[in-house]
């Protein structure tokens, strides 16, 4: 098994396994009130991918509700959906996780897994130094869909965290054509909308 550089990642994405695709890291952008404005880096790197937090939608584990949360009997009630924010003299987008908080958000791309490629979603350093933590997770070969992210702010402050902008990276590794893919065994995270989706 190897991880894939740059130019493998480009040519995958090229035939659909990331939509949609950025060939470049993009750091700053020019925008109507601003110029070289910073970003959280997003798009293509050496070896990975950077994914960008979809501005749709946003939850947050809501503790007033009570009870256990059972993640094999999942009660949405125990999420509320939190708004968006806007600056707009910063041209900026973004949500506010409260400190100690619990979040689910989803990616602006949409993955097609090769059935030979699987990749491993991890925080961006930026972000980790600010207290937030993402969850550690298997995007396996044959996976369809957008990934819904779990994210925890460790610290003790309200965190903002970008929607338009970079929020996990994706590095992907290439092996033998697997037997059984994620799709051949019908996994129940398969063709994830834009939507953020519940534990099931």
């Amino acid at each position: 098994m190897s991880i894939l550089s740059d130019s493998e990642i480009e040519s995958l994405a090229n035939l659909g396994m990331i939509t949609p695709f950025i060939p470049e890291q993009i750091k700053q952008v020019d925008t109507l009130n601003t110029v070289g404005l910073k970003r959280i880096s997003y798009g293509l790197s050496s070896y990975g991918y950077d994914l960008r937090l979809s501005p749709e939608e946003f939850f947050i584990y809501d503790v007033s509700i009570g009870g256990v949360v059972d993640p094999k009997r999942f009660d949405p009630q125990h999420l509320r959906q939190i708004d968006l924010h806007h600056n707009d003299n910063l041209d900026e987008s973004y949500y506010i996780l409260p400190p100690k908080t619990y979040g689910l958000g989803v990616t602006m791309e949409k993955m097609i897994m090769p059935n030979y490629v699987t990749a491993i979603a991890i925080g961006k350093s930026t972000y980790a130094r600010a207290g937030l933590i993402s969850a550690l997770t298997p995007i396996e070969a044959g996976w369809r869909g957008h990934i819904t992210l779990e994210l925890f702010n460790s610290s003790d402050s309200p965190l903002r965290i970008y929607a338009y902008e970079g929020i996990i990276q994706l590095l992907f590794y290439r092996g033998a054509k697997c037997k059984v893919t994620y799709a051949d065994r019908a996994g129940k995270y398969q063709d994830q909308t834009h939507n953020v989706t519940m534990p099931k």
